[in-house]
């Protein structure tokens, strides 16, 4: 007995020190659209967001013998149009795309030789407004203001690539660059006085530089929010982040109040896992031994089930199975509609469903909070807007020190998630025949003891995992990116029949099942589940193989999420992505003991190890993963994904019983290490690239040699680089190479592992806690970041940072 209680005392104490500081914290996290994150390290000092930034507000509230606390969230901003903004309806203007005289921007311009047409512009056309192809977009607004008094107006602006906007002739915005969400330009006293009763002109330029292209613009009143009574703040106590819960404390005047957001992502039940419900319970229990009315709330903005807030909503209530649900989608409901990287699901619906006697309403956003703390609410019915907030009320009654509970469910239904080559595939969970939504959220309330049971034990045993592989600052490193990893990709089954864990390039270009960022996302699913591994490849294999992609070197991506269409990435990447594909094929092979997986794809496999061979050893000039960095010739690390390729393919032959093939292979890749060792050696390290001088770069590709036990590069070679890599390191990280001061995190990890001295590993483990401890980058992890000042340079909420669990896969493969 004793020894039992000792095991569930250090596992306790293993969850109590999982890790307490986050840029960003997950709350709500299934996919790339169904994504809620709290960007403040008091979850109650901030509006919740979607992972890219756009407001998906809770809000939470408890009630303490009358008196108002809030725990969760704040309200979002509300806005009244004063001019709409294409998101929310057409309009017309004139424009062109001719460049106008220099004074086209003023109220006496005549812009009779203009067109008419309806915005927003845009490039690729979504069947709403006008399709806009050329180089430069000039536009004019005109519309009539009665009475030109506002308190505080907004410009709204959406707009790729640069943009100029001008009100009666006066410059009021200029930016250069990309906005890709809707921006609100507060404007000043100066600016609002140039508007006048009568005719007003808006007048913009929009020059595209490439790629996608967009012009929208409008005007928006904010609208002070609502509040009857003094709401207090609840005391936040503490923040616990396990690999499926983020648990808050709050001590509420005389009540504690526990909030638990649960994301039951366990890694090796593809069911639960699929299931697109989260559970938010609240616990409470008297501090003072004494007695109290409590009453706790919980709302959800429709907005989450939007692209914009300003497109309209239809919310309607119902009973079912037990259950109070609210039900929330866009009226216009285009399925699979919009494509892109900061883009938000606008199809399907959002529900919030409450087990037990609570009362539902529908409000305003603005006025959900006030109607709280009146508690002048009436039962919900249906309502059509903009603006409109789910909420739920519950009555715990009296609470003493015996603690009472309260769980609120949200989920979502997309009705279709991706397109699959011209095919609309339904979400996993509906594999099963008849499965509905509501039979989900019935399931998910029926097993909640047993489901937040199983996320407990799953939370203990994965950071008992890391922390004997790596210590306690991996370990807490490796917690924060677990649903971070799994909720940017979606699970899907092809017409195939095969399983598709489809990644989105969150911030990098939105690209979805892009190979080179499931290649550095893969060592969490090795280690834990190689189907969702397979699901991340079966994709890219089937793109060749039905001879839709005839290239004899593999795909760089399947399309723009959520079009898997084919690949859309304007460049190929050979040697990267051909490797990449062999040496995830080969992992599989080696985790799961056999290459049946290899087999069914073996003259794809063998079509792309010819290509390496061929082109792999000294790569030309083109792009690797680190895309972002430019083009490179002769690119060292580059080619030690060539070489470690090949010798996979000799590993998976030796393992499918092709003796000859397997030598021959294993005999170029290991002339290919000597020849690589000579030219890449520049003294106390190896080069960038072959032919530079005084330059370095991280090898991480090296890491395949050392975890799959290839015996290809000699011990010296790590360790070599490993002690000049820990020479250039700064507060904040291990630069990626000589260019430049920013690094990618997943690939510090990587190359964290090629020492097996643990001080050295914590040498680069613990630059890396620092920066997601204290960076002032307050986003869903971003995996590029400066060494020098920990702030993000790029990407946010990707996937790679399942790389993190590299040191994990090589104790378990390396025994």
């Amino acid at each position: 007995m004793r020894i039992l209680i000792t095991t569930f005392f250090v596992l306790g104490m293993l969850i109590v020190n999982a890790q307490q500081k986050a840029p960003s914290y997950p709350l709500i996290t299934h996919d790339p659209y169904f994504s809620i994150w709290s960007g403040t390290d008091n979850l109650n000092a901030s509006t919740t967001k979607h992972w890219t930034g756009e407001d998906h507000s809770l809000l939470g509230m408890v009630s303490v013998d009358g008196q108002v606390y809030r725990i969760i969230g704040k309200e979002d901003r509300k806005y009244r149009s004063v001019l709409a903004t294409g998101e929310e309806q057409s309009y017309a203007v004139r424009y062109t795309t001719l460049k106008p005289g220099p004074d086209w921007f003023h109220n006496s311009y005549d812009d009779k030789d203009w067109i008419s047409g309806n915005a927003p512009f845009v490039k690729p056309y979504h069947n709403n407004g006008t399709n806009w192809d050329t180089r430069d977009l000039w536009i004019r607004r005109e519309f009539e203001i009665k009475t030109p008094d506002f308190s505080n107006l907004s410009l709204v602006v959406k707009h790729d690539d640069g943009a100029e906007v001008f009100l009666n002739g006066k410059e009021i915005y200029h930016f250069e660059g990309v906005i890709s969400r809707y921006k609100y330009v507060e404007l000043t006293e100066t600016i609002r006085a140039n508007l006048k009763e009568g005719k007003n002109i808006l007048a913009m330029h929009v020059e595209n530089t490439g790629g996608d292209a967009f012009l929208d613009l409008g005007l928006l009143e904010e609208i002070p929010p609502v509040t009857e009574a003094v709401i207090t703040e609840g005391e936040q106590r503490s923040v616990m982040i396990n690999a499926t819960q983020t648990i808050y404390e709050f001590r509420c005047g005389a009540v504690d109040v526990e909030v638990t957001f649960t994301s039951p992502l366990i890694i090796g039940d593809l069911r639960l896992l699929a299931r697109p419900v989260s559970y938010i319970t609240y616990s409470a229990k008297a501090n003072d031994k004494k007695i109290h009315d409590v009453d706790v709330f919980f709302g959800a903005s429709g907005a989450i089930a939007t692209n914009s807030a300003r497109q309209e909503l239809t919310v309607t209530s119902y009973k079912k199975n037990g259950l109070n649900i609210l039900k929330a989608g866009t009226t216009e409901q285009e399925v699979l509609g919009k494509k892109g990287d900061n883009v938000r699901i606008d199809w399907g619906y959002m529900y919030l469903a409450t087990p037990g006697s609570v009362v539902q309403y529908i409000s305003g956003k603005d006025s959900a909070v006030s109607t709280f703390q009146t508690g002048r609410w009436s039962a919900a019915g249906e309502r059509k807007g903009t603006d409109l907030f789910l909420n739920a009320v519950a009555r715990l009654g009296k609470v003493g020190p015996t603690e009472k509970e309260q769980v609120f469910m949200l989920g979502y239904d997309d009705l279709y998630s991706i397109r699959y080559f011209g095919k609309d595939l339904q979400p996993w969970w509906k594999s099963v025949e008849g499965s509905t939504i509501d039979m989900e959220l019935a399931s998910a309330n029926k097993d909640y003891r047993l489901v937040t049971d199983q996320c407990k034990k799953f939370n203990q045993q994965i950071y008992a995992d890391l922390e004997k592989a790596g210590g306690k600052n991996y370990a807490d490193l490796c917690i924060l990116a677990y649903r971070q990893s799994i909720s940017a990709h979606k699970l899907v089954r092809s017409p195939q029949g095969e399983i598709l864990f489809l990644s989105k390039e969150n911030f990098s270009n939105g690209s979805i099942n892009t190979v080179d960022v499931t290649y550095p996302s893969a060592p969490l699913y090795l280690t834990y589940n190689p189907e969702l591994m397979k699901g991340m490849l079966n994709g890219i294999f089937y793109y060749s193989e039905s001879g839709k992609w005839p290239k004899p070197f593999a795909a760089h991506d399947l399309g723009t999420y959520p079009v898997a269409n084919g690949q859309t990435y304007g460049e190929d990447m050979p040697v990267e992505e051909s490797g990449n594909m062999i040496i995830l094929t080969a992992a599989i092979a080696k985790v799961e003991g056999n290459a049946s997986y290899a087999k069914k794809h073996w003259s794809t496999l063998t079509r792309w190890v010819e290509f390496l061979v061929s082109d792999g050893f000294d790569p030309a000039n083109q792009l690797c993963t680190d895309d972002f960095a430019g083009h490179l010739a002769r690119n060292t690390n580059l080619s030690i994904k060539a070489i470690v390729g090949i010798k996979c393919y000799s590993e998976l032959a030796e393992m499918l019983g092709e003796k000859s093939v397997a030598t021959r292979y294993s005999d170029t890749a290991n002339n290919m290490v000597k020849r690589w060792i000579q030219m890449a050696r520049e003294g106390d390290h190896y080069a960038l690239t072959f032919d530079r001088n005084n330059t370095w770069s991280q090898k991480y590709n090296m890491v395949w040699d050392k975890v799959l036990q290839l015996d290809l590069f000699p011990k010296e070679v790590y360790q070599t680089e490993v002690g000049f890599y820990l020479g250039k390191q700064n507060i904040f990280g291990l630069p990626l190479d000589s260019r430049r001061t920013y690094t990618k995190s997943d690939w510090i990890m990587w190359t964290a592992v090629l020492t097996d001295d643990k001080k050295e590993f914590e040498s680069f483990i613990n630059p890396l806690y620092k920066y997601v401890t204290e960076t002032n980058s307050r986003v869903p992890l971003s995996d590029w970041h400066e060494t020098i000042s920990g702030e993000q340079v790029g990407f946010q909420a990707r996937s790679v940072v399942g790389g993190y669990y590299m040191k994990l896969l090589e104790k378990r493969l390396i025994k």
